[in-house]
């Protein structure tokens, strides 16, 4: 998941006074419509921490004239580099291990059932908000070691994120001894490979098998998608905590056009669906079902 800020803002900063009210509800607005993210007043020192650094960097001597170069720029680019600046990751392997849990006592299983019954062994995934990977990583390890067969299956997952700068961490695989702690050692072993960075030991890369399983992407959960799916289940964790109720019932409602019939939501513990409209059935905490014409209801097969 890719959050807002982190918990404490860093000390290189600019003075407070060089970034004004107004530039900071310019910056607010621009955030908002680019990406649907809300920040609150309480932001202001947050915002202008992150971006005092771009300032420096590029010898700018206020966040007006930043503002200008945002403003007039055509590619897109630099609204990239602005959400990059204002977002901070926290993951790790196998979070909130109850959704791993059930996906491979009851979702995997069931999805097996139907396509071995239908011929169509197939498996899509989309894990949006999918910050340095270790969570799409986690579900395909899952999908390993739970689906019989899986070298005939036809299985893709895909992790997007709006941030460029985690995704280039996603796809190189390489990740600290330390992000291991809380996994037993033979799933290590099975799927994770000893490596060294700068001669440096105490880093593992993950291994092929896992990694051609996984199709990282840059995506604005705001914007259009580039792709129809539909997901047998999306993983959209500990995101919408960042948006505003509106952009939360929005995207929801976008997630199950996006699903199979059938097809699981996952969230995140700390998120919820009740307090806006969408057609999901609730299954359990932080996990809802979209039901179709050919729901696994209709089938006899109850989660």
């Amino acid at each position: 998941m890719t959050h807002v800020f982190p918990i404490e803002p860093s000390k290189d900063v600019l003075h407070p006074r060089d970034l004004t009210d107004a530039d900071f509800e310019k910056f607010r607005r621009i955030i908002y419509d680019t990406a649907g993210i809300t920040l609150n007043e309480g932001k202001k020192e947050l915002l202008r921490a992150r971006l005092g650094k771009i300032l420096r960097k590029r010898g700018l001597t206020s966040f007006t004239d930043y503002l200008a170069e945002i403003e007039s720029d055509k590619s897109g680019e630099e609204i990239i580099v602005l959400l990059d600046a204002v977002s901070t990751n926290v993951t790790s392997f196998f979070r909130e291990p109850d959704h791993f849990h059930f996906l491979e006592s009851t979702v995997l299983p069931a999805l097996a059932a139907v396509r071995n019954q239908s011929g169509t062994r197939k498996v899509r995934i989309w894990c949006a908000g999918c910050s340095t990977g270790e969570e799409p990583y986690s579900l395909a390890v899952t999908l390993r070691e739970t689906l019989p067969g899986i070298e005939g299956w036809d299985v893709k997952i895909l992790a997007t994120d709006i941030s460029t700068r985690v995704l280039q961490i996603a796809r190189n695989g390489l990740y600290p001894g330390d992000k291991f702690k809380t996994m037993p050692s033979p799933v290590v072993n099975r799927w994770f490979v000893p490596a060294e960075v700068r001669g440096e030991g105490g880093y593992y890369r993950v291994q092929h098998a896992i990694r051609k399983m996984v199709t990282f992407a840059h995506l604005n959960l705001h914007a259009d998608y580039p792709f129809k799916g539909p997901f047998d289940a999306i993983f959209c964790r500990n995101v919408m905590i960042f948006f505003d109720r509106p952009t939360q019932e929005t995207l929801v409602n976008r997630y199950h056009n996006y699903l199979s019939d059938d097809g699981y939501l996952f969230i995140g513990h700390s998120e919820s669906l009740n307090s806006i409209s969408h057609p999901f059935k609730y299954v359990r905490p932080a996990v809802y079902r979209k039901t179709g014409p050919a729901s696994a209801e209709r089938r006899g097969i109850v989660a």
